[in-house]
């Protein structure tokens, strides 16, 4: 069942609460159906800065709201009507993190009441909510603090992050002897980055993307701190695009790991929806290599080819099983992106629902695919060949779990210097914690970009 349309709403508001509703009904990704909403519309650039803020803090801040709306309602969230409690939820972003006029913000969550559930469920919500509006932010604050029992449970409720991610983030930083970081990069998570845009080299360059500024550490990303990077004439033509840093680099760490020779095949093994494709083609194009893009669902590999349709010739795209490519391309792929399908818990920044929407048995249930693409890509990698190991999630079972348990049972392939690659293409000297053992952990706290990680391996001659 999708999410209905709410009527007689502030239209910012409206479109916030729509889009809260289609996140839990639907699973659909707040940050492909926002733009879609905000376009449809027709909204100012003021109010569509207030529809985002709305739908992505309440998301974000989604935990923390529950243990407010709990003690307000004195009774679990469990037992509320889920539309009651996306309303609920929305209310309270406003009453404890925004400038909003607690008068406005109340009778407007009462309206929407009124339109996804009863009379009743009306009053309810004006009783909630004006509990809220009898305490200061502060004093909610103590109070909600009050209720966990150890340490992650106090900063997953702080924070709003479910306390296995807490931990999950907390074992990888703590493989670094970086675990003191551990609140710094929950704290990252719940601020929205900066317009992160690559502009694809031989069709773009980065003074080409107005309004940007260049990037800290990839040599072809510009920032932005606001505006639609749609109507900016690079981006409408396809020549640059919105891509995150991190994900720039893991492309740049295997495509200027060592210099092209003419004639090397490149493959994308699990290329949707193709912004890293993008990139790798722009590289292989201007040394003279050719790129096979690879997606086993053809909904995604249709993305891929739109995203690839820019270049005079697009690359191949292929619609296969990533795991038999083994068996079918033995040894044929100079240069392999193997991007592995992960929970994303690197890109919390951008997806803030996802936290709310993986669960622990989401790990377990990716490590043997992960792991059987990954003997694909090697068994497909040429002699010499590189592979780019990459995920975004941070969680030791998506990335150093699963290299290990391949590598195990490998001959022949060694772990290169991940680190001196993208120092050289960076030229900064990033800023790693212990233990790497070759490979790149990036993260928002420290680099600014997703959690990308990223390991470069290569197959003896």
């Amino acid at each position: 069942m999708s999410a209905p349309a709410i009527g007689r709403i502030q239209p910012a508001r409206r479109i916030a609460l729509e889009v809260i509703m289609a996140v839990r009904e639907t699973d659909a990704y707040a940050n492909l159906l926002l733009p879609v909403k905000l376009e449809r519309a027709r909204l100012g650039a003021q109010d569509a800065a207030l529809a985002t803020e709305l739908t992505y803090g309440t998301l974000r801040q989604q935990g923390y709201y529950d243990a407010v709306i709990e003690l307000a309602a004195r009774r679990p969230v469990v037992e509320i009507d889920e539309a009651i409690l996306d309303v609920l939820r929305l209310g309270a972003h406003q009453l404890l993190s925004m400038r909003v006029a607690q008068h406005a913000a109340v009778d407007e969550a009462v309206s929407m009441a009124k339109e996804v559930g009863s009379r009743s469920a009306s009053g309810f919500v004006n009783g909630v909510l004006r509990t809220i509006t009898r305490s200061s932010p502060d004093e909610w604050h103590d109070r909600v603090m009050a209720e966990p029992r150890n340490d992650d449970e106090r900063l997953a409720t702080e924070h709003s992050h479910p306390v296995w991610i807490v931990r999950a983030f907390r074992a990888a930083l703590a493989a670094e002897g970086r675990e003191h970081e551990l609140e710094d990069l929950l704290v990252a998570d719940n601020f929205a980055p900066r317009v992160s845009l690559v502009a694809l080299p031989g069709l773009a360059a980065v003074s080409d993307i107005r309004g940007a500024q260049k990037a800290k550490f990839s040599p072809v990303a510009a920032v932005s701190d606001g505006g639609d990077p749609a109507l900016w004439p690079a981006v409408a033509e396809g020549r640059a695009r919105v891509q995150d840093e991190g994900s720039q680099l893991a492309a740049l760490a295997l495509s200027r790991v060592r210099p092209i020779l003419a004639g090397e095949r490149w493959l994308d093994l699990c290329a949707g929806p193709g912004g890293k494709a993008a990139l790798l083609a722009a590289e292989a194009l201007q040394g003279g290599a050719t790129l096979v893009a690879n997606e086993i669902t053809p909904a995604r590999a249709e993305l891929v080819r739109k995203a690839l349709a820019v270049f005079a010739d697009p690359p191949q795209v292929l619609v296969q099983d990533g795991t038999q490519f083994g068996d079918r391309f033995a040894g044929q792929f100079d240069r392999i992106l193997l991007d592995a399908p992960c929970t994303g818990l690197g890109a919390l920044r951008r997806r803030p629902e996802a936290r709310w929407r993986k669960q622990p048995k989401d790990v377990a249930e990716l490590a043997p695919l992960q792991q059987a693409l990954l003997v694909a890509g090697l068994a497909a990698l040429k002699p010499g060949g590189v592979l780019a190991y990459v995920t975004c999630s941070p969680h030791l079972a998506e990335t150093k779990a699963v290299l290990e348990s391949v590598l195990a049972k490998s001959h022949g392939i060694s772990r290169m210097d991940t680190a001196a690659t993208l120092q050289d293409v960076t030229k900064r000297q990033l800023e790693l914690g212990d233990g790497t053992d070759g490979h790149v952990q990036l993260w928002p706290h420290r680099h600014g970009t997703d959690a990308m990680f990223i390991c470069l391996l290569e197959k003896a001659l």
